[in-house]
C-alpha cells in the first residue's frame, strides 16, 4: 500500500506569494527561484539576494514598460540605413566620431549599473528583473550602433577624458538601488534625453540621426521607470528626499577636482551642430549647444520637482549635477 511520505514532505511548504494578485510587500529568500505563487517545499537552499522588499525596487508602471520594451526591440542591421551616403567635411566627421565615442563610454556605464542589480533583486519582483534585463539589452544595442557609426568612415575612435570616466565611476560605485536609479536614470539618462534629441535634430547625416532617434526611444523608457520608482518610493518614504539630496552633493564633491565635460566633446557638439567648419556655422553651433545645456537644466529641475523638491531647491540641485551630463 502507498504510504504518506510523499504527502508529508509538503506539510511545511509555503506559497511564494500569490500568482495573480501581484508581488507581496516582502519576498522570502527560502523561496529561492520558485515562480511567484508556487508551492515551495521546505528545505531548499536560500537565495542569496538582498533586495527583498517591494518598496525598494517597485514601480506600478514596470509591467507596462516591460511589455512596451519587448514590443519596441529593433534590429540595427535592419532599421539603420548603414549604406546611406556620407559626404561630410572632415572636421564634421571627426566631430561625429568624437561624440559617438563619448556616447559609447556613457552607455557602457548605463549597461553595467542595471546589470549589477539584476542578481540582487528577488525574482518575486520579476517584472523589475525583466525590465532591467531589457534595459541592459537596450544599452548593448546602443553601444553597437554608436561604435558602428563612429567607425563608418574610418578605423579610429575619439578620445576618452579621465574626468568623464571618474564621473561614470561614481555611478558604478553606488550600492543603493534607489539612489543608483536616481543618479543614473532620473538625472543622467534624463539629461541624455535632451542630448539625443539634440543629435536627432542637428545630426549632419542620416545615419547619425537614425541611431540617435532609436536610442532616444529606448532611453525614454529607462527614465520613465527610474522616475516612477522614485515617485513611488518617496510617496511611502518622504525622508528619502534627504538621501537623494545628499547623493547629489556627495557626487558633486567627489568630482569637484575633475574637468567635467571635456573640451573635445563640447567642441565636437558645436561642430556637429554647426554642420560646417566656417565662422558663421560655428557661431550657430555654439548657440545651439548653449540652448542644449539650458534645456538639460530645465529637464532636471522638472523631474526633481516631480519628486517633491521645491523649485528653488530643484534648481540648486540641478546645478550640482555633473558637467559630464551623465
Amino acid at each position: 500500500m502507498r504510504g504518506d511520505a510523499d504527502a508529508a514532505r509538503w506539510h511545511a511548504a509555503t506559497r511564494a506569494g500569490d500568482g495573480r494578485s501581484g508581488p507581496w510587500a516582502r519576498a522570502d529568500v527560502t523561496w529561492g527561484l520558485a515562480a511567484r505563487g508556487a508551492l515551495v517545499e521546505a528545505g531548499g537552499p536560500p537565495l542569496v539576494v538582498d533586495l527583498l522588499e517591494r518598496e525598494t525596487v517597485w514601480a506600478d508602471i514596470a509591467p507596462r514598460l516591460y511589455a512596451h520594451a519587448v514590443a519596441g526591440q529593433w534590429d540595427p542591421a535592419k532599421v539603420v540605413d548603414w549604406d546611406a551616403p556620407l559626404t561630410l567635411p572632415a572636421e564634421v566627421e571627426s566631430a561625429v566620431v568624437q561624440v559617438m565615442t563619448y556616447l559609447v563610454e556613457n552607455e557602457q556605464a548605463a549597461l553595467v549599473v542595471p546589470a549589477r542589480f539584476i542578481a540582487r533583486v528577488h525574482p518575486h519582483y520579476r517584472e523589475v528583473v525583466q525590465l532591467l534585463a531589457v534595459q541592459v539589452a537596450d544599452e548593448a544595442r546602443h553601444i553597437e550602433v554608436f561604435t558602428r557609426r563612429a567607425l563608418l568612415k574610418g578605423d579610429v575612435m575619439g578620445r576618452s577624458a579621465a574626468g568623464g570616466r571618474a564621473s561614470l565611476q561614481t555611478l558604478l560605485d553606488e550600492p543603493d538601488f534607489s539612489i543608483a536609479a536616481f543618479l543614473l536614470s532620473v538625472l543622467g539618462e534624463g539629461t541624455f534625453l535632451n542630448l539625443l534629441a539634440f543629435l536627432d535634430e542637428h545630426a549632419p547625416d542620416p545615419v547619425t540621426r537614425q541611431v540617435a532617434h532609436l536610442a532616444l526611444q529606448d532611453e525614454g523608457r529607462h527614465v520613465a521607470f527610474g522616475q516612477a520608482h522614485l515617485e513611488h518610493r518617496v510617496a511611502v518614504e518622504p525622508s528619502l528626499r534627504g538621501r537623494l539630496r545628499a547623493a547629489i552633493e556627495r557626487r558633486h564633491d567627489a568630482l569637484a577636482s575633475t574637468a567635467g565635460l571635456s573640451d573635445d566633446v563640447h567642441d565636437a557638439l558645436v561642430v556637429l551642430a554647426a554642420g560646417a567648419f566656417t565662422p558663421a556655422a560655428i557661431a550657430s553651433g555654439w548657440d545651439r549647444v548653449q540652448r542644449l545645456q539650458a534645456d538639460m537644466d530645465e529637464g532636471r529641475q522638472r523631474r526633481l520637482t516631480r519628486l517633491g523638491f521645491p523649485p528653488e531647491e530643484a534648481a540648486a540641485l540641478s546645478a550640482l549635477h555633473t558637467r559630464n551630463f551623465m
